[in-house]
């Protein structure tokens, strides 16, 4: 009984994340436009503020030291954003037969999480690709590009469940939108994505220690940047403890939305 429930719950997780692939196959035209803006921080922003001094720690330049900020960035910019696809499956009928079908709620959630992480690889790869080109210096060690792409799915599934969580308190896609502004933007600046920690005001400090993005960044930075992974197993456990918090509580107000 356990055994079929089981693989009952992995098939529809494994269902869903295909599908996500499926789609990316046929139109990849969103994710190639959210890669605009980690573009130009990269190319810009980032050359620009190189020109000032400590920003970055010694030895490295301020593009190394932003460009896994960046990469963050934009697989959270993919992820905030699903639940507007929630939405729309529910306009169109789709979630009510997905919410009718045997599959547990739970990995439902599962399923979609995972179909954003499928987004974030993608998003990742281009990045990475992207500092290739541009010469960015970074460690691209197998293993560490791996663990990289490892993080972002992780870190895709911890926000999209997030996003199906305010898409089944706010219900529809315009206050998902907003919402979605509202939230990105401070989660980035209050990190250590583009600066330091130690340079914030004391105060911003203890909201970067209690940031998922935070330990996300430090991760990135540890595997593409300084090769120090002392700190790892604490930023991959903030994260999987984060993702699987706001899966339980996105499983649980799944149904408030087909209400």
């Amino acid at each position: 009984m356990v055994e079929n429930q089981v693989i009952r719950f992995a098939s529809s997780v494994l269902t869903l994340g295909e599908m996500e692939a499926r789609k990316i196959r046929h139109d990849s035209t969103e994710l190639w436009m959210r890669a605009i803006q980690p573009a130009l921080w990269l190319t810009i922003f980032g050359t620009i503020l190189g020109a000032i001094r400590g920003l970055a720690p010694n030895g490295y330049t301020y593009t190394q030291f932003i460009a896994p900020g960046v990469l963050a960035q934009s697989v959270l910019f993919v992820a905030i954003f699903y639940g507007i696809l929630i939405v729309w499956e529910r306009d169109f009928g789709l979630l009510t037969k997905l919410l009718s079908t045997p599959s547990p709620r739970s990995s439902i959630i599962v399923g979609k999480s995972l179909a954003a992480g499928v987004r974030g690889i993608f998003q990742g790869i281009i990045i990475v690709a992207l500092a290739l080109i541009i010469g960015v210096n970074l460690r691209f060690d197998v293993l560490d590009v791996l663990g990289v792409l490892a993080v972002a799915v992780l870190f895709a599934m911890c926000f999209a469940s997030l996003s199906m969580i305010l898409a089944s308190l706010l219900k529809t896609r315009d206050r998902m939108m907003g919402i979605g502004q509202a939230i990105t933007m401070p989660l980035f600046f209050a990190s250590n994505a583009i600066y330091p920690v130690s340079l914030m005001p004391t105060a911003l400090q203890y909201v970067a220690k209690v940031n998922p993005m935070t330990y996300v960044v430090d991760a990135m930075r540890a595997m593409l940047l300084t090769g120090d992974y002392s700190g790892l197993p604490t930023d991959i456990f903030a994260l999987l403890i984060s993702t699987t918090v706001m899966i339980a509580i996105a499983s649980l107000t799944l149904k408030r939305l087909i209400e």
